[in-house]
């Protein structure tokens, strides 16, 4: 996932405020093989510039044509496409699926402060909801702690229910590793791809360089306090990879004290034996201790740090989308 695709709602908002003109496509309901999945957008300008996908490339002509019609109109449309002829490259889906796409005008018929508030709240890593009513055309939005939306923000599904399309905006993923190791030199880009925010943490500055990892958050504090300022939430994953107690035990510690929903710990189990000891005899509660993922990773039979990276990755996707949901 590249930054593009998760700014949508502040590049629309962006384009609205400098007069460029601002459509938001959004998938509200999909059928069969769909490429993209319900809630993926896309924003158009008036001179039908377009960031975002809502179908991988097979309907974005179509949806922008319709956009910038809808800029003179001030209407919302609701678009169909599927896949029925020769035409499917050009107008359809070639997957054989079938989605639905919003078409909404910002400043009209998504009101410019109800978009601010939705992006403020984004920027603050506030869970918020979207909800558009199909039939009535009413928008509001609605928090994080909507009870009748718990379920929906925890498995991060957007979706129609009765006449009411509700578009979860959940906090972005973010991902904080404990040990600039050569695990950490594969794990950051791939966590990267999958969409998350990923921040290495290392206090020695010979492991923690840019130049051995390019481009990435360094963060040269000790893991504790390190992420103490970072205040991981439920939208955040957790990752030991140093192997050393002083580094490993208090980052552990730090994590056990907080929202996040994956902790894993690099080690054998005979190493995982001495540590969860050692957490046992520092008063961490047995029930803490069981949330540690350990050794870290699924068990594929990774060989070597590419493959341990993938098994890490795999185990986090699978905690947030199976045992989250």
């Amino acid at each position: 996932m590249t930054q593009t695709f998760t700014q949508i709602p502040e590049i629309a908002l962006d384009w609205h405020r400098r007069g460029r003109g601002a459509v938001l496509a959004t998938v509200v309901e999909t059928w069969g093989s769909a490429p993209r999945p319900v809630g993926s957008q896309l924003v158009v300008s008036g001179a039908g510039e377009m960031e975002g996908s809502v179908s991988g490339g097979c309907v974005e002509g179509a949806v922008v044509e319709e956009a910038m019609e809808a800029l003179t109109s001030h209407a919302a449309q609701m678009l169909e496409f599927g896949v029925a002829d020769e035409d499917a490259f050009a107008v359809g889906l070639a997957c054989g699926g079938r989605i639905k796409v919003l078409v909404e005008p910002v400043g009209t018929v998504l009101p410019e402060a109800l978009l601010a508030d939705l992006v403020a709240a984004r920027a603050a890593r506030k869970p918020v909801a979207y909800l558009v009513d199909l039939e009535t055309g009413a928008r509001r939005l609605a928090a994080g702690d909507t009870p009748a939306l718990a379920a929906r923000f925890r498995a991060d599904k957007s979706g129609v229910e009765g006449s009411e399309f509700i578009a979860i905006h959940n906090p972005p993923l973010r991902l904080m590793v404990v040990g600039a190791v050569h695990i950490a030199q594969a794990l950051l880009p791939m966590a990267r791809m999958a969409g998350y925010d990923p921040v290495l943490i290392d206090p020695r500055p010979a492991f923690a360089s840019p130049a051995r990892f390019p481009g990435a958050t360094l963060v040269e504090d000790w893991p504790d306090a390190a992420l103490e300022a970072l205040a991981p939430d439920s939208r955040s994953a957790i990752v030991t990879l140093t192997h050393d107690p002083k580094l490993d035990d208090p980052a552990i510690q730090a994590a056990l004290a907080s929202d996040c929903f994956y902790l894993g710990c690099l080690g054998s189990t005979r190493t995982h034996a001495k540590r969860v000891e050692r957490l046992g005899a520092a008063g961490v509660s047995p029930e803490k201790i069981a949330r540690i993922h350990a050794p870290v990773g699924l068990d594929i039979g990774s060989q070597g740090p590419a493959e341990i990276a993938l098994s890490i990755l795999a185990e986090i996707t699978r905690v947030l989308r199976q045992e989250g949901a």
